[in-house]
């Protein structure tokens, strides 16, 4: 028999591991040329309040050096993510997050792990429930650009210059006036100097079979009002589409994370601690 004072530290060895399993562990993930670092505000807020925070570099993102125009899959590309859920515990409380394109990311996510994933929230984001199939899932999520011009993206063509391009990312002179048009200059600022081609091949490639867990995983929208990128009537048509079991709107640009920090971190709080949520 083992000395009481081996039980008592087993015991509270255990009551730690329960307490520990019950603290929500959000999982960030950026979207198109961003990277974990654009939740920099975001993950400071969250962590000084007690949370576990996880902010994901997909594939050429971020810190990432994958060169995007060999990036040709969303399997590929959202492998890092997959990565990260297949070695999590199964008592993990998983509240993920979506930003623009990373919404593709979550749905991927809850296809895959949908027993896994208490929460999955979409900020301003990507939210079909099976990718792009249709001509209607692409109507509705992909950026339509055009009040801008014709030239807005640079462009990257891996597979020769005689196919179509394989990465995109909005060029500087564009940036803030697209993505960022409410955001503090010092934040415009680092995203260009951070900001890296998307695989766009990749992404436009986007279709999930359907997860039989998918419906066990509560989605929570949350509308940018401002947004240039994903436009509220497209936010709207993908909500009406598959509802979620919550919306909420932030009077930000695209990028909430830089333009409304503390109103995103509170609705994030508000989403983890809500009675359904528990």
């Amino acid at each position: 028999m083992a000395p009481v004072s081996d039980l008592e530290d087993f015991s509270r060895e255990q009551s730690q591991m329960t307490k520990l399993s019950t603290i929500p562990h959000f999982i960030l993930v950026h979207g198109v040329s961003g990277g974990g670092w654009c939740w920099y505000k975001i993950r400071s807020l969250l962590e000084s309040s007690g949370y576990k925070v996880s902010c994901v570099d997909l594939k050429s993102a971020g810190i990432d050096p994958s060169d995007p125009n060999s990036v040709l899959t969303f399997e590929d590309y959202n492998k890092p993510l997959m990565d990260l859920l297949s070695t999590l515990p199964e008592n993990e409380k998983i509240i993920i997050v979506g930003h623009s394109a990373g919404g593709l990311s979550v749905t991927h996510a809850i296809h895959k792990f949908g027993k896994k994933i208490h929460l999955a929230i979409y900020v301003a984001a990507t939210m079909l429930r099976l990718g792009f199939w249709t001509e209607q899932d692409v109507l509705d999520g992909v950026p339509d650009l055009s009040e801008f011009g014709d030239d807005v993206h640079d462009l990257g063509f891996g597979l020769g210059s005689d196919k179509a391009p394989t990465s995109a990312m909005v060029k500087k002179k564009f940036q803030r006036k697209i993505i960022y048009q409410m955001s503090p200059l010092e934040d415009v600022t680092l995203a260009a100097m951070l900001l890296k081609p998307g695989p766009l091949r990749a992404l436009q490639g986007a279709q999930f079979t359907e997860g039989k867990d998918v419906d066990l995983v509560q989605r929570i929208y949350i509308k940018a009002m401002h947004d240039n990128v994903v436009n509220p009537n497209q936010q709207d048509a993908m909500i009406k589409r598959w509802p979620p079991s919550d919306v909420f709107c932030l009077e930000s640009d695209h990028s909430p994370f830089f333009s409304t920090p503390i109103e995103l971190f509170g609705l994030l709080v508000k989403a983890a601690t809500s009675k359904q949520c528990q």
